[in-house]
């Protein structure tokens, strides 16, 4: 018999495990220690509860009310054969002021021509115009920011997503069209008004005013 031939191995080395291995205890204290301080770090942004939300309602919201028009608002009116003035007295039974902004006017010229009855009304001489700074003309982020920063408006719109948006912005009502006629949701008695019985309706209440 033949002497069996060995195969030399060539860099045979004691295996040895990595010292950035995080299994070693000591490494999982450093990573846990590096999150902590990360975390302590981080800034935190609370943001700031407008003074007006101290009692349960808010207090900024009375007569005469100012509503905040978006750009679907306007149409869907024309489309159910809406006088936007009398119609918003006739829902909250007090003088309303309606309020367009300049992103809203600038979306409405966009549209072009199909869209100039819209224009006309939004360029109405009874309602308030508030000017915009920032750039572009998407007048959704517009509102919102604007709602935020002073809630003492009504936002008038029948978009689902902006509807979606001002409901997580606390302590402002949205007027919509529904049935021919405009509603509204949010909108609490007026403060400081007599408490009417639940029975006769939110409409009856405010009627007797």
């Amino acid at each position: 018999m033949g002497k069996a031939k060995k195969t030399r191995k060539f860099g045979e080395v004691k295996r040895m495990i990595n010292p950035k291995d995080m299994r070693l205890k000591q490494n999982q204290q450093k990573a846990a220690e590096k999150k902590d301080a990360e975390k302590s770090a981080e800034v935190r942004h609370v943001e700031r509860e407008s003074s007006n939300m101290f009692f349960k309602y808010n207090t900024a919201l009375g007569p005469p009310y100012h509503v905040i028009i978006d750009t679907n608002f306007i149409n869907f009116a024309l489309q159910n054969k809406l006088e936007l003035v009398r119609a918003m007295m006739d829902c909250l039974y007090a003088k309303c002021i309606p309020v367009v902004t300049d992103c809203v006017l600038a979306e409405l010229e966009k549209l072009g021509p199909k869209y100039r009855m819209a224009l006309r009304v939004a360029r109405d001489p009874r309602f308030e115009r508030l000017p915009c700074s920032h750039k572009g003309t998407y007048a959704d982020d517009c509102i919102v920011e604007r709602v935020m920063q002073h809630r003492c408006y009504i936002v008038a719109t029948c978009d689902r997503d902006l509807k979606r948006r001002i409901r997580k912005v606390p302590g402002v009502p949205i007027m919509f069209i529904v049935n021919h006629k405009l509603s509204i949701e949010r909108l609490p008695d007026a403060y400081g008004a007599p408490k009417t019985s639940h029975s006769g309706g939110g409409s009856g209440g405010g009627g007797g005013k």
